[in-house]
């Protein structure tokens, strides 16, 4: 607008500032949102519609309890007689879309996510899954024919209608007729391509996985697998590596449900391995949930495919630094600019009320991460927003949220939280590990610790190990032992 406004030298420009849409609050915590962009037109948006109610902003400890809190919410403005059609909640990225729908399953709430697909229905996560689904059980033919040649290995058509065939006269599984096929070809001593390789890189991973904890199973199987690598190639598979890291961070919450459930709850039963019983959970929350077009159902939607629609009540998640504004805007010419002017598109679907969250602590890569409320919360006036919740405190950007889960910045670990903070499991405790000490993994070797932060179930260490680098491990799940 600013070219056309140049190129054509417009000397008279009428704004349509009026807005038929939001309330007063909403629209002047837009306007001054906005207002710290310096390249813009320049509108301030108005409305003849009451001033309304203030903005609610919700800090949670974790992403989890963000979730809940937005359910819980939701519920009341449902018992008000708000549908749930006209209620939405938005994110900057595709990834969050799992905590809240799994937060939605949990409550046995429907919802639909608009413009996208859902957590367990994307391709790169189907993709992990079928990895995952061979690694618990070979013989899954709908597995082995989904990444046989995924990422590409050279099985070609031909190769593939050869493998079914020989599955088909032999009665037997496609991974059966792979494994005779492979074996074939060692006793030729020709170890050739395709097939082979596939086969060796399932007896690898089903090999590695037996000794690690299921998240760092599952992170080892989408690096090994190649599908971390292929969506790194590809111009726009940053989401996709996203929603890889997501369902890592999936497996960490799935064990520490399964880990506090009542005791004999599945007295008399052989529970399946973690694995197999984290496929049945990823299978079941991807069954038929998701509401029909048109039904009444929560709104789940990125940022982006919310612009030009509206709602009655709006919830803006994860308004964190390097979530939004994204991290990647920070190196961008005018990113952080733009990622304002996606927060205002945000701010301006709401008619009636608007809610904004953050969370001190969110799982990012299968691991605890410590953030800071977003920036946007201090270009807003603090007259229009109200906090709710106990213990809520925004911080300016540079300065970091002290989390109840302990100090990011120390570099001891120290012992287990306190009972009145709520959380219970095997503590770790600041005898069992040091900065400067020796230790081995049973993945990667021996190594010396150079970091280590969080404390109780969240403490991890930065091992720099002889052969894999330096890599965080979460100290629950990590099988670390002293050199």
């Amino acid at each position: 607008m600013q070219d056309l406004q140049k190129d054509f030298a417009i000397e008279r420009v009428i704004k349509l500032e009026q807005n038929y849409r939001s309330h007063g609050h909403i629209l002047d915590a837009a306007n001054a949102l906005i207002g710290h962009n310096r390249r813009r037109l320049g509108k301030n948006l108005w409305t003849s519609e009451a001033k309304g109610e203030p903005l609610r902003v919700f800090e949670a400890a974790t992403d989890l309890e963000e979730a809940a809190s937005i359910v819980a919410e939701v519920r009341s403005l449902r018992a008000e007689g708000v549908a749930l059609l006209h209620i939405a909640v938005l994110y900057r990225s595709n990834a969050q879309s799992r905590v809240l729908e799994h937060a939605l399953f949990t409550a046995g709430m429907p919802y639909r996510v608009y413009g996208g697909l859902r957590f367990f229905e994307r391709q790169e996560v189907k993709h992990a899954l079928a990895y995952l689904r061979l690694v618990a059980n070979p013989d899954d033919d709908g597995a082995t024919a989904r990444v046989i040649n995924f990422p590409a290995r050279g099985i070609g058509n031909r190769s593939l209608e050869q493998l079914a065939d020989a599955a088909k006269a032999g009665g037997t599984s496609l991974w059966r007729a792979a494994l005779a096929k492979a074996e074939g070809r060692r006793q030729k001593e020709d170890s050739g391509k395709g097939i082979p390789t596939f086969v060796a890189l399932i007896e690898h991973m089903r090999d590695a996985a037996k000794d690690l904890p299921l998240p760092e199973a599952i992170a080892h199987v989408i690096e090994a697998s190649g599908l971390a690598a292929h969506y790194r190639g590809e111009k726009e598979g940053a989401d996709r590596l996203e929603n890889l890291s997501e369902l890592v961070n999936a497996a960490v919450t799935f064990v520490a449900e399964r880990n506090v459930q009542p005791a004999g709850e599945a007295a008399g039963m052989d529970e399946p391995d973690e694995l197999t019983a984290f496929l049945a959970h990823a299978a079941l929350e991807a069954g038929e949930h998701q509401a029909e077009a048109g039904a009444d159902a929560l709104q789940l939607m990125t940022v982006h495919s919310a612009k030009g629609l509206e709602f009655h009540s709006v919830f803006v998640s994860g308004l964190e630094e390097g979530l939004f504004p994204h991290e990647n805007s920070l190196t961008e010419a005018d990113g952080i600019e733009e990622e304002r002017r996606l927060m205002y598109v945000a701010l301006t679907r709401a008619r009636r009320r608007l809610y904004l969250s953050f969370a001190q602590s969110r799982m990012l890569h299968g691991q605890t991460r410590y953030g800071i409320a977003s920036r946007f919360f201090h270009e807003i006036p603090e007259a229009l927003m109200r906090r709710v919740g106990a213990g809520f405190r925004i911080q300016d950007p540079g300065s970091r949220i002290r989390a109840t889960r302990g100090d990011m910045g120390s570099s001891q670990i120290t012992g287990p939280f306190d009972s009145a903070q709520g959380r219970h499991g095997s503590p770790v405790t600041s005898s069992a590990w040091r900065v400067g000490q020796s230790v081995v993994h049973p993945t990667f070797g021996a190594g010396v610790i150079v970091n280590a932060e969080g404390r109780g179930l969240d403490a991890r260490v930065q091992v720099n190990f002889r052969s894999g680098g330096l890599k965080w491990l979460m100290l629950e799940y990590a099988k670390l032992a002293p050199a």
